[in-house]
C-alpha cells in the first residue's frame, strides 16, 4: 500500500473510532449513573469492595481485549462503570441532597476541562504519549499527599489537592485523546475506560472544589 493510500485510509479511519470511542464512553458513563442510584443506600465497605471489583473489571476488559474478545471486553467496560457508580455514590448522593448547586457546576465544569484539553490533545498530530510518564508521577505525588491530608487537617490544603489533581488528570485526558488520534479500532475499548476514569476523577474533583466553595 502507498503512503498516501495508508494516509487516505488512516484519515477516513480516524472520525469513525473517535466517535464509536465517546460512544462507550457516554454509555458508560451512563452505567456510572445507574451504579450512583443503586448505589444510593448502601454504607459501610461497599464503596471499598466495589472498586476492587471495578478494578478487576478494568485488568480483565485490557485482557479480553488483548486476545480478540471484545465481547467480553464490552461486558467488562460497562462492569466497570456500574461499580465506579456504586463506589462513588455515597460521595455524589450526599453532595446531591447537601449542596445539588455543587454538582451541577462540577458537571458543567468537567463538560467544559474535557472538551477544551480532549479537543486539544486530538487535534494535536505529535505522537503525546511521553505525557503518560509525567501524568503517571502526579498521581503516585497526589496519592502519597492524599494519604498525608488523612492525618493533617488543612482547610486550604484540600483545595490545592483538588486543584493540582485536575492538572494530573488534565495531562491524561491530553494524551488520551491524543493516543485516540493515533489509534487503531482494536483499542476503542481500553481507550473509553481510559477516558471515562479521566471525566469521572474531574468531575469528583471539582464537586470537591464547588462543594467547599458554596
Amino acid at each position: 500500500m502507498s503512503t498516501s493510500a495508508y494516509a487516505e485510509r488512516a484519515a477516513a479511519r480516524t472520525p469513525t473510532l473517535f466517535g464509536h470511542v465517546m460512544v462507550l464512553v457516554a454509555v458508560t458513563v451512563g452505567f456510572a449513573t445507574l451504579g450512583v442510584w443503586l448505589g444510593r443506600n448502601s454504607g459501610g465497605a461497599t464503596w471499598f469492595i466495589s472498586w476492587l471489583a471495578a478494578i478487576a473489571c478494568l485488568f480483565g476488559l485490557q485482557f479480553a481485549n488483548a486476545r480478540g474478545n471484545t465481547g467480553v471486553a464490552l461486558a467488562l467496560l460497562f462492569a466497570f462503570g456500574l461499580l465506579m457508580g456504586v463506589s462513588v455514590s455515597m460521595t455524589v448522593n450526599y453532595y446531591s441532597a447537601a449542596d445539588p448547586t455543587a454538582v451541577r457546576q462540577a458537571f458543567g465544569a468537567t463538560t467544559l476541562f474535557v472538551g477544551v484539553l480532549g479537543s486539544g490533545g486530538y487535534a494535536v498530530r505529535r505522537d503525546l504519549s511521553f505525557l503518560y510518564r509525567f501524568a503517571f508521577l502526579g498521581l503516585l505525588a497526589l496519592l502519597l499527599a492524599g494519604i498525608v491530608l488523612i492525618f493533617v487537617h488543612i482547610s486550604a490544603a484540600y483545595t490545592i489537592w483538588s486543584l493540582v489533581g485536575l492538572a494530573v488528570f488534565g495531562i491524561y485526558t491530553v494524551a488520551d485523546f491524543n493516543r485516540l488520534r493515533h489509534a487503531g479500532s482494536d483499542q476503542a475499548i481500553p481507550l473509553a475506560a481510559g477516558i471515562f476514569l479521566d471525566v469521572l476523577n474531574i468531575f469528583l474533583l471539582f464537586l470537591r472544589i464547588f462543594g467547599r466553595s458554596n
